[in-house]
């Protein structure tokens, strides 16, 4: 049902800073309005500057709950908001301090809302950037959130006292890390920067979003780089814009003679200079973000977690006590009390909790931990689960995938975000095989086909593609399994204040940098987190890197394509074609002649859209020969310079990657496994064409065509099937690929 959201309220913190009369459109719109591409951050807000990246830092005050957008399948959290209580200085999960007994002020998140306490490896980072760019870090020993946001990589608003200081992000071009400040955050930068200020001349002119010319600057600091954020003064005004030059060129650029013919400039950095007049004053080199006359200062109070776990002890009392109701509730059904429970512990933090609270729940019923080893788990996450296990006298059950990665990753290449190939392999065929699951099955009195109940962790506000998890559900993949989602909809800072108050030990990696752990090479990880790895387990990491530039380079792909990251899709985003282009990187395939083989991944796979989908590997054909002959299964596009066919038909679309992978999607199971497999004996057909042309004769419309052994189907084909049915490799396609039902477990 539609809600109208509740509107933000402005902490007494940021009361003091919001005097500016601009001030409210501003916070509606982000304090960024640099370049054409500036967007609303409720919609995946994107800008471009010459520091490539920048968002906005407050959210609209009225979004839609959890209606679907037109041009995105994501979802708008309703619950997008913490408390913040003044006097106490410390962040609440309810609306009351436990504390002072004050009611906290709202505190708007942006989505999805999943805030989280900084960990002692992001505090590093945050410390370096800070003193690396201005000189001083003013946050001390506070308590830092940290909330995600959509961005290239990992990106994070830092919230402190209450408002945002900041946006820490992990820039794909650079592979490091870059600090924005918010207009508040400069203005407290200001106060003790050693670094990166411009100072500009009184002027009673609008400035936010404008650019400055030489002229304009009173002092220019020369540590900066173009590109660079930097803190501006002018006049009573304070805030922050980006550089366009290189602070070793503000000298020479203020003292250019009057060339007529002088159009640009080399920076010191080898960065070109655009010059927009003939005289060197009236070059541009700075953009204004935003500047005021408002003040901003850090609260005294720097309360520590103890604090924070005692002002939300209430709080967290509740939520235990709900997700409690909520396992008891469904295995206390009648249809449930015999049988067998597990909790899914990945250690990880979300099932550490449900762990916890399942012990809670279970007094008098057995209870048993399963861990599903990959087999390229971080070293450790393996230890902490047996651990934690043997330390709490928890019985655990633990699959282990062996070495099935490293099997297929040669027939598969590297798994990516939209072919994890690796998922089914490591981890559905090993949960499918579960022993306890099958013995279960074959006893007498199972309802509905559920022979266990599976504790799980997994929560909405992790990513939009959870947003509407249930509190249980069963699994697809494994359908004696019915799983229970107590936490589903906690945020990251209540299962952090939960494993705090209850004094639980976690998983290491959480303060070496990682946000989430599971298989340390998943492509679904960040790339910040992936490049700690290296830092980490350098033994891991060589091996893994060696290989992936083994596969990289006998497909004509350069290192800086791994190096990037640009191996984590197959399809990539618009973001990640910007930045090939940007950095110079060929992102195109070379194409390769094998003899025909397809090979299936096991098991279907629910797309986060909707519906199924199938992948395989296919050798022995290339895209621009399936271009020419697949029309036959539906209106066919060939992106060449992208290496990819897709193939839009009645039941679903067909994918097609120059480096031979393979996507059948539909929205039914049973629709995707039939569309798979008029894909596979279409590319049957077309690889073991015998050149007999009866499928010509046989087209009413006249769509087929041979060039030599090569059959052709052009726009004009109707899909009667007739070319098909009279073909003698579709007639024996089952002979020809005689696992197939085997391999899709059908």
């Amino acid at each position: 049902m539609h809600q109208k959201k509740e509107k933000h309220q402005p902490s007494s913190s940021q009361k003091h800073i919001r005097n500016s009369p601009d001030r409210s459109s501003q916070d509606r719109k982000g304090s960024q309005t640099l370049g054409k591409g500036t967007k609303n951050r409720s919609l995946n807000f994107k800008e471009k500057t010459s520091a490539r990246k920048s968002s906005g830092f407050e959210k609209p005050s009225e979004v839609v709950t959890f209606t679907k957008k037109k041009s995105s399948p994501r979802f708008e959290y309703e619950d997008d908001k913490i408390f913040w209580c003044g006097k106490c200085n410390l962040p609440l999960i309810g609306e009351e301090c436990g504390i002072c007994g004050r009611k906290g002020e709202v505190l708007q998140l942006s989505q999805p809302a999943d805030v989280r306490f900084c960990s002692p490896y992001e505090r590093e980072i945050i410390d370096r950037q800070l003193h690396s760019a201005f000189g001083c870090n003013p946050l001390g020993d506070k308590l830092i959130l940290l909330n995600k946001i959509p961005g290239e990589d990992k990106t994070d608003e830092v919230l402190v006292d209450g408002f945002i200081f900041g946006i820490l992000r992990f820039e794909l071009s650079k592979m490091d890390y870059s600090f924005e400040p918010s207009l508040q955050g400069a203005k407290i930068l200001l106060k003790n920067a050693r670094g990166r200020k411009v100072e500009l001349k009184k002027t009673n002119r609008h400035l936010n979003g404008k650019s400055v010319t030489v002229e304009s600057i009173e002092a220019f600091d020369s540590n900066k780089k173009a590109g660079d954020f930097v803190l501006v003064t002018a006049g009573s005004l304070t805030g922050y814009g980006v550089s366009y030059i290189d602070g070793a060129d503000f000298s020479d650029l203020k003292n250019l003679p009057e060339p007529e013919n002088r159009t640009e400039l080399e920076s010191s950095s080898g960065a070109k200079t655009k010059v927009e007049s003939s005289s060197g004053a009236e070059t541009k080199v700075l953009r204004i973000r935003k500047v005021d006359s408002s003040e901003a200062s850090l609260r005294p109070e720097t309360p520590d977690l103890a604090a924070c776990i005692e002002a939300n002890k209430k709080h967290l009392q509740a939520l235990g006590k709900n997700a409690i109701n909520t396992i008891r509730g469904i295995i206390s059904r009648k249809e449930y009390r015999n049988l067998p429970v597990y909790v899914s512990f990945s250690g990880g933090k979300d099932s550490l909790v449900v762990l916890d609270l399942a012990r809670s729940s279970l007094k008098q019923r057995e209870l048993k931990a399963f861990f599903l080893n990959t087999g390229i788990e971080f070293p450790e996450t393996i230890e902490f689960v047996r651990n934690f296990c043997q330390e709490k006298e928890i019985p655990l059950i633990e699959a282990n995938a062996g070495s099935a990665f490293r099997e297929q990753v040669g027939k598969f290449g590297p798994p990516a975000k939209d072919f994890r190939w690796c998922c089914k392999v490591c981890k559905l065929a090993s949960a499918g095989d579960f022993e306890t699951g099958k013995e279960a099955l074959s006893q007498e009195g199972t309802i509905g086909g559920v022979a266990y109940l599976t504790i799980d962790g997994k929560r909405k506000h992790e990513s939009f593609s959870r947003a509407r998890i249930a509190a249980s559900e069963t699994n697809p993949f494994v359908p004696a399994q019915l799983n229970i989602f107590p936490i589903r909809d906690w945020k990251a800072i209540e299962v952090w204040l939960y494993i705090h108050w209850r004094q639980l030990s976690y998983n290491p990696l959480y303060d070496l940098g990682f946000e989430r752990v599971g298989c340390w090479l998943c492509p679904s990880a960040l790339a910040a987190e992936y490049a700690r790895v290296k830092d980490l387990h350098p033994e891991m990491y060589a091996k893994w890197n060696a290989f992936l530039l083994d596969w990289a380079k006998s497909r004509g792909l350069s290192e800086e394509f791994i190096e990037h990251g640009f191996w984590r899709w197959k399809e990539l985003p618009p973001k990640m074609l910007k930045l090939a282009e940007e950095l110079g990187i060929s992102v195109l395939a070379r194409e390769k002649t094998e003899d025909f083989e397809i090979e299936v991944v096991s098991g279907i796979s629910p797309c986060r859209a909707g519906g199924y989908s199938i992948e395989a590997s296919v050798k022995g054909i290339r895209e621009n020969e399936a271009a020419g002959f697949i029309n036959v299964l539906g209106n066919t596009v060939y992106a060449e310079d992208l290496g990819m066919l897709l193939v839009k038909t009645g039941t679903g679309t067909v994918k097609f990657f120059s480096n031979g992978n393979l996507l059948a999607s539909s929205e039914t199971k049973e629709k995707a496994i039939s569309l798979f497999k008029e894909a596979a004996k279409q590319f049957t057909r077309l690889s073991r064409c015998t050149g007999c042309g009866i499928c010509v004769k046989a087209c009413p419309v006249g769509a087929a065509s041979l060039e030599g052994k090569t059959p052709h189907v052009n726009e004009a084909c109707i899909r009667c099937g007739k070319c098909t049915e009279s073909c003698v490799v579709t007639r024996y396609f089952d002979k020809l690929v005689p696992d197939l039902n085997q391999k899709l477990k059908v």
